[in-house]
């Protein structure tokens, strides 16, 4: 079944296109630098959850009214001047919680580029489930600045652009799972800076880190063909993502997301090997299993296969049906 995913984008030409910065929240703007603004605004929407990405070429004051009773969890992507939300001076990749029913007063000093997801605070408990701190609700109430770690910095805010520039040439045509996992994946985007702030799980012993491999396969086993999303599998597991990549380093000296993508990639490869060239093509399959950056995806499955997808694709011919199930298909948090 296919999920329909909204896709919008437009360019911007005054402040007033600002007023929807943040899709289904008015705000409220005015212009402070001098001179046309021009920028762009776009929007994912999947179900209640979205994702606006925009960019504006001269500063700006922004004022979320308090009548929105959804949370919103922003991202400053870049800035060529200072950023203030509240009180805090924001950097690139920097995170805001807006918690539902709170004005937000926010200064852009000159040109600048911002994410924002907004959801119902409902929703936390199970997007953040094995998570403890993170899963309460209780904990979004509060507004809160996080600092955009070094390593994270960098990566963060090129994402989200391009989730949305891939997603917009497949509106309607991803399944229920798919769709699952690209939200999970925006909402990894976002809150890096706030899990990586979080402190060290102290809830006593974990599992041997060979039954907690064993328990993933498992679970990937029961899942059948579909992707699945690393947050999915600390919540069935009910741990948090250092104790899954601790013994996922333990058991088989690789992280789990290195791990995945070995595997998502085998998935791919199984689905290209017994696929028509003339009905199927790369980067549907690609898509459809995590991948958005094709070049980088085509570079990781020669360097593991030792040939391209498209070749893959196109040496299919008469095989004999296999006695073992196909590989599950799965997919990682940051899938490059």
């Amino acid at each position: 079944m296919l999920r329909p995913i909204a896709v919008s984008r437009c360019s911007l030409h005054s402040f007033e296109g600002l007023h929807e910065a943040i899709h289904g929240s008015h705000v409220e703007v005015m212009q402070l630098g001098r001179g046309k603004l021009s920028g762009s605004l776009s929007h994912v929407g999947i179900g209640d959850f979205s994702l606006s990405v925009g960019s504006f070429s001269v500063g700006v004051r922004a004022q979320r009214v308090a009548t929105d009773d959804n949370l919103i969890v922003g991202m400053l992507l870049g800035a060529k001047d200072r950023v203030t939300h509240w009180s805090f001076d924001m950097r690139p990749a920097d995170v805001l919680v807006m918690p539902p029913c709170t004005e937000h007063d926010s200064v852009f000093h000159g040109a600048a580029a911002y994410a924002a997801i907004r959801f119902d605070l409902s929703e936390v408990a199970s997007l953040f489930k094995g998570e403890p701190r993170l899963s309460d609700p209780a904990a979004w109430l509060e507004k809160h600045h996080y600092r955009a770690h070094n390593s994270i910095s960098h990566a963060a805010p090129r994402r989200l652009p391009l989730i949305i520039s891939h997603l917009a040439q497949y509106q309607g045509a991803l399944s229920d799972a798919a769709a699952d996992f690209w939200k999970r994946s925006i909402m990894d985007a976002v809150t890096g800076a706030i899990m990586h702030a979080q402190p060290a799980d102290s809830r006593g012993p974990s599992p041997s880190a060979m039954q907690m491999v064993g328990k993933v396969d498992e679970y990937l086993a029961a899942t059948g063909h579909r992707p699945v999303h690393i947050s999915e599998i600390c919540a069935h597991l009910n741990v948090t993502r250092r104790t899954l990549h601790r013994a996922f380093c333990d058991a088989i000296g690789l992280g789990p997301i290195t791990y995945l993508r070995y595997k998502r990639l085998c998935a791919i490869h199984s689905v290209l090997r017994d696929s028509n060239p003339a009905t199927t093509t790369v980067a549907q399959v690609a898509v459809q299993h995590g991948f958005i950056e094709l070049g980088r995806f085509s570079h990781y499955y020669h360097t593991l296969f030792g040939e391209y997808p498209s070749e893959t694709l196109g040496s299919r011919g008469p095989r004999i049906a296999p006695e073992w199930p196909r590989s599950r298909v799965i997919a990682a948090a940051q899938p490059h």
